[in-house]
């Protein structure tokens, strides 16, 4: 099927049954306002916290904004496609994928929300026999596909000597694989926060993405903007990032209260949150517009040849067609007005 037929597809689909994999806050907006569409994951972070606490809200008062729950980053890819969606947060790995052919999604990153740490893994079911990363040898194994967690499930099959034909890979959404696995029906799955947190209370982990990142396999939870939108609201975008900023400073210098606003969102109680939270690596803002990450105004930074390694990898692993050129991932790093949007 052409792209062209395939994002009409998607858009009928989601016209016609909603947005797939995502729940959508039904409070009634304003008319006379224009409305912002955000879409969320459950995963901690800053997004949640900027949520809760009604941040964005606040700092626009003229404007409706309506937070939609997706279950991954290839959903959240869908729903841009189809344009139902001005932000979203998903994974590095979803967005090297979405700003590659054929999907060529027409967005950028505008922020990161945290570095993959302890936060995601790959955890054995007690009793299944697998001690090792090479004993998933013909088992059955589950993660989202298309998600941050099977791009390093790959990575961590490859560092390893097997490859995916050498498992039973699964397709399954973070509850679906605790349900699975609490059957007996999936061996091992590499998931993220809060499901992971069940999955090791039987459980042995194998590896984390912190770990992975190490070996030269990092993976990000990052935040894009559609350009259409950024184009037309830049200021918008701007105070957007500042309230994610916001978050992220939270965490740092009040972790109490960031671990009570994530706790109020994915329905754990504060004390797990805390610990969630500290598995994960948040950057500080100052970092976030580095030459390391995202970069400043006019010189993108070294974000971009970390999606395009990823890009690289899917494509080796014949997750995409090939791989898209340094310089896509480079002006896709919305980087107008940084440091001093996020800092200043």
């Amino acid at each position: 099927m052409s792209m062209k037929k395939f994002v009409a597809v998607v858009a009928a689909v989601i016209t016609a049954t909603g947005m797939v994999g995502c729940s959508v806050d039904r409070s009634k907006p304003d008319a006379a306002k224009q409305t912002i569409r955000i879409a969320y994951q459950t995963f901690p972070s800053g997004d949640l916290i900027v949520k809760n606490n009604k941040w964005l809200e606040q700092a626009l008062p003229d404007y409706n904004i309506k937070w939609t729950k997706f279950d991954s980053g290839a959903d959240v890819n869908t729903a841009f496609i189809a344009k139902q969606v001005d932000f979203g947060a998903l994974g590095s790995s979803p967005i090297a994928r979405g700003l590659s052919a054929p999907l060529n999604i027409d967005y950028s990153v505008a922020f990161i929300l945290d570095v993959a740490g302890d936060n995601e893994a790959l955890v054995a079911r007690n009793g299944s026999g697998i001690e090792t990363i090479a004993d998933l040898k013909g088992k059955r194994v589950a993660t989202p596909f298309a998600s941050t967690a099977h791009y390093s499930l790959l990575a961590a099959l490859a560092l390893n000597g097997l490859s995916a034909s050498d498992v039973q890979l699964i397709d399954l959404q973070p509850q679906a694989i605790l349900a699975a696995w609490e059957r007996g029906d999936i061996a091992a799955a590499y998931s993220w926060l809060p499901t992971l947190d069940q999955l090791e209370k039987s459980g042995k982990v194998l590896v984390t993405s912190r770990e992975l990142a190490d070996k030269g396999k990092p993976t990000l939870d990052l935040a894009t903007v559609s350009n259409s939108f950024a184009k037309d609201n830049p200021k918008v975008v701007d105070i957007w990032r500042q309230q994610q900023a916001r978050a992220l400073t939270e965490i740092k210098e009040d972790p109490a209260a960031a671990a009570k606003a994530v706790a109020a969102e994915i329905g754990l109680s504060p004390d797990e949150v805390a610990g969630q939270l500290k598995k994960a690596v948040f950057l500080t803002p100052e970092q976030v517009a580095s030459p390391e990450w995202l970069g400043t105004d006019g010189a993108p930074g070294n974000l971009a040849a970390n999606l395009e390694a990823a890009s690289q990898f899917l494509a080796e692993q014949k997750q995409i067609p090939e791989p898209a050129p340094l310089s896509v991932f480079q002006n896709a790093l919305y980087t107008r007005g940084l440091p001093d949007a996020i800092t200043g």
